[in-house]
């Protein structure tokens, strides 16, 4: 304990605001209960893992094993094995666990709640995300943008743009030369630190029509240019949930995986095994749904007017 604030034992959010948050969950819950969603619970552990070179997932090996298993960064995987199990709309709340992420918005742990509607596209999933953030949050307009629009104040079509010109975008508003990127990473920074905090004010903001090259999970709409059928929620500056129309094709997942494989091994990042069961779970035949996770700590902080994330959890990652 030398060195150590003696005092680093209480929660870091106050016991009156762990109150409020306890109400908020048993409103979210009460918010699924009434329309007949199913609660399931799925492992935290896993033998496979995310693949998004933008995540990384913590490593644990138990007992004897030889291999590590993976601290989930969403339940995604294991709530489409049920789905195609034949399990009919389902909703979980979890902790999920992302390496590298801490900040006034992020914690390595943190809770996400997760569901999916088969039968839906995402469009009518946008409806019930936004009737929840309003149910938590209050009453707030919506604001539909396409992906495209968000970066038409620069003069770039994120669609199209060549990673040079995103580089210089870049290197412009951030003030440092972002070399070490590639195209897609550079989107995201530019929407991350100049744009995000702009979207949600007054308002839900809902992004969508995402570039082909973040698909990760979702299907692909053509068209001219074709886009991602996945959309953002957006909060008071803060990206709340990110949900898809999801992919149903076995064999597009897997060559999506791969891509995926080989970008992070380019990129010397750990490199999961694919997650085959998935993959069986897909070839056996997911039913058309969409899917949705959204950050509730983050939809926490905007019901309860905070505005970090330590204020709206017991003990973030340096208390616990």
């Amino acid at each position: 304990m030398t060195g150590q604030d003696k005092s680093d034992w209480r929660p870091s959010a106050s016991i009156e605001r762990l109150r409020q948050r306890a109400l908020l969950l048993a409103r979210v819950r009460g918010f699924f209960d009434n329309r007949g969603l199913l609660e399931v619970e799925t492992p935290l552990l896993s033998a496979a893992a995310s693949m998004d070179p933008m995540l990384e997932s913590a490593q644990v090996r138990l007992d004897g094993a030889t291999d590590p298993r993976y601290l989930h960064t969403s339940p995604e995987f294991f709530m489409k094995r049920l789905l195609a199990a034949g399990s009919g709309p389902i909703w979980q709340i979890c902790r999920v666990v992302r390496g590298n992420e801490r900040g006034r918005r992020h914690n390595p742990e943190f809770t996400m709640l997760e569901w999916y509607r088969p039968g839906w596209d995402h469009q009518r999933l946008i409806e019930e995300v936004a009737e929840l953030i309003q149910t938590i949050c209050g009453p707030r307009p919506q604001q539909r943008l396409g992906y495209r629009e968000l970066f038409a104040p620069y003069g770039i079509d994120p669609h199209d743009a060549a990673s040079d010109t995103l580089r210089k975008l870049a290197a412009q508003l951030t003030g440092h030369v972002m070399d070490d990127l590639d195209r897609d990473a550079l989107l995201d920074l530019v929407l991350g630190q100049e744009i995000s905090p702009t979207l949600g004010q007054g308002c839900i903001t809902v992004v969508e029509d995402f570039p082909v090259s973040q698909a990760a999970l979702a299907r692909v709409r053509p068209g001219k240019p074709p886009v991602a059928e996945r959309f953002e929620c957006f909060v008071d500056g803060m990206e709340i949930a990110n949900g898809f129309h999801e992919l149903a094709d076995a064999d597009e997942q897997r060559r999506r995986f791969a891509a995926d494989q080989r970008k992070r091994g380019k990129n010397n990042q750990t490199v999961p095994p694919m997650d085959q069961r998935l993959l069986a779970a897909l070839n056996h035949g997911l039913p058309d749904c969409a899917g949705v996770a959204l950050g509730l700590d983050r939809l926490f902080m905007v019901a309860l007017g905070v505005e970090t994330i330590d204020e709206v959890m017991a003990f973030p990652v340096e208390r616990a």
